[in-house]
Parts: C-alpha cells; sequence; structure tokens
C-alpha cells in the first residue's frame, strides 16, 4: 500500500516538472513569436515624395475659406499631420478621434489638417456630423497627387521646418503613433527599425532561427 503511495506520489512529481518544462518551452516560443510579429507600424509607400526630403511646398484654401500653407517652415513649433480621408472610409471615419488625440499628445502638439476631394457639399455636411470645424479640411486633388495617395485612410507627418518625416497607410491607433515613433527615433518607419535591430541582434550573434 505504502509502496503504491510513493510510487504514485513520484509519477506525480514528474509529471508537475514535465509539465513546468513544456510551460517554460511555451513561454520561450511566445516571446519569440512576439518579436516576430510585432506591429510594424504604418506601411509605407515608394511612391510621392520621399521620407527626408522637402516637402513641396503648397498654398490651399480649406472648406472655411480659410488659407492653408502645405510643406515649408511652420510657424508653428510642432510637426503637422496630413491625414487624407474620404466621407465614404469606415475606417478613415473611426480613426478620426484617434487622430486628433494623438496629434495632440505631441510635445508640442501637431497640428492636423485633412485632406480629400470630391463634392464641396457632402465634405461639408461629413464636417458638421463630426464636428470637424475647428481643422483645416481641404479639398485638393493636386494635394493628393502630389503625395500619390492610392489607398486611404493615409496620413503624411511633416516637421516645422517642412521635411517629410514619415507617411504611410495607417488603419489603426499603432499606425498612427507608428508615424510620431519613426520621427522621434529618427528612422523612415518602424520596418526601417525592427530591421536595424535585428541587424545588430545577429551581428552580436543573438539571431536565432
Amino acid at each position: 500500500m505504502n509502496e503504491a503511495l510513493l510510487i504514485s506520489n513520484l509519477l506525480l512529481w514528474v509529471a508537475v516538472l514535465a509539465l513546468g518544462a513544456v510551460v517554460l518551452a511555451l513561454v520561450r516560443q511566445v516571446g519569440v513569436l512576439h518579436e516576430r510579429v510585432q506591429p510594424v507600424g504604418a506601411l509605407v509607400t515608394r511612391e510621392g515624395p520621399q521620407i527626408g526630403e522637402r516637402a513641396p511646398e503648397m498654398s490651399l484654401v480649406d472648406l472655411g475659406e480659410r488659407e492653408v500653407r502645405v510643406g515649408g517652415e511652420s510657424a508653428a513649433a510642432g510637426d503637422t499631420l496630413l491625414f487624407f480621408l474620404s466621407p465614404t472610409c469606415p475606417v478613415c471615419e473611426s480613426l478620426l478621434p484617434t487622430v486628433r488625440r494623438v496629434a495632440g499628445e505631441q510635445q508640442p502638439p501637431a497640428r492636423v489638417i485633412l485632406a480629400s476631394d470630391g463634392d464641396p457639399e457632402e465634405h461639408r455636411d461629413y464636417v458638421r456630423r463630426h464636428d470637424l470645424g475647428a481643422l483645416p479640411y481641404v479639398l485638393s486633388g493636386a494635394l493628393g497627387m502630389t503625395y500619390q495617395v492610392a489607398k486611404l485612410p493615409y496620413a503624411v507627418l511633416i516637421d516645422a521646418q517642412g521635411i517629410l518625416r514619415a507617411k504611410g497607410l495607417v488603419n489603426t491607433r499603432e499606425h498612427v503613433e507608428s508615424l510620431f515613433e519613426a520621427r522621434r527615433l529618427g528612422v523612415a518607419s518602424m520596418q526601417e527599425y525592427l530591421e536595424r535591430h535585428d541587424e545588430r541582434r545577429r551581428a552580436a550573434g543573438g539571431g536565432g532561427a
């Protein structure tokens, strides 16, 4: 009886230790997978002005008949975030509060310019429905062509000196935040930053299969 109980306890401990080893292995794999599939930020496109170049200077008029300057040195201390959208784009609509919030969280706050093209009355109705009257809202096919915007929502980050710092397709808050993070890190995109990180790790002998 005692011998059977001893064997039973021994087998139980073996099972517990084996389970612990499996859990540790899974935790390690989760960590590896997290590094490999972590968010890479906004999808940068090759078309249009390149990151690090001076943004084209354009003088436009918004829906409120206000002059809006895009590019060139700005009197404002902060960056300018161009957000290309459409009233028929559900993702654009869902991202509007995020764009305003993320831009406002910067130090100093970034200026947001909304950009699109099409029927002015449709856009004025969109502005009223979403309480966007305080933001510059420009309708300019030329602006979209300048930045070669083919898909929406799309964002461009320009610093106060008129230099293009980041750009790309943005579908989530993380994508919007990645534009400012790339600018802070001094890279064209978070993809570039992660590639550099992986290269340094491999060079240091820390790379793995």
